[in-house]
């Protein structure tokens, strides 16, 4: 299990990087937050000190086209929130 999916880079997010040192990802929705705690610091060599989760259940989605109606829903998605120590910082942009 891939815990990990990829980083949330949104203007809010930006926001409570530069206020409150949080960083956001999108995460598997198995995943607890142990194994989040440790993909990360592993990863970015960093020390987390707390990780918030929130899970989002997708939404029904329906649409009129020439063959009918077409339904279907979009992805569950789980996000974590994590804090880190203070004067640590995580860089997306040098990884590439």
């Amino acid at each position: 299990m891939e815990i990990l999916r990829k980083p949330l880079l949104t203007e809010k997010v930006a926001q409570i990087t530069e206020k409150l040192n949080r960083y956001a990802f999108i995460v598997d929705p198995r995943a607890n937050k142990i194994q989040i705690k440790t993909a990360i610091e592993t990863m970015y060599g960093v020390n987390i000190t707390a990780v918030n989760t929130m899970r989002y259940v997708g939404k029904l989605k329906s649409r009129n086209t020439k063959a009918g109606l077409v339904q279907g829903r979009s992805a569950t998605v789980k996000k974590a929130i994590v804090t880190l120590k203070d004067g640590e910082t995580i860089d997306f942009y040098s990884n590439i």
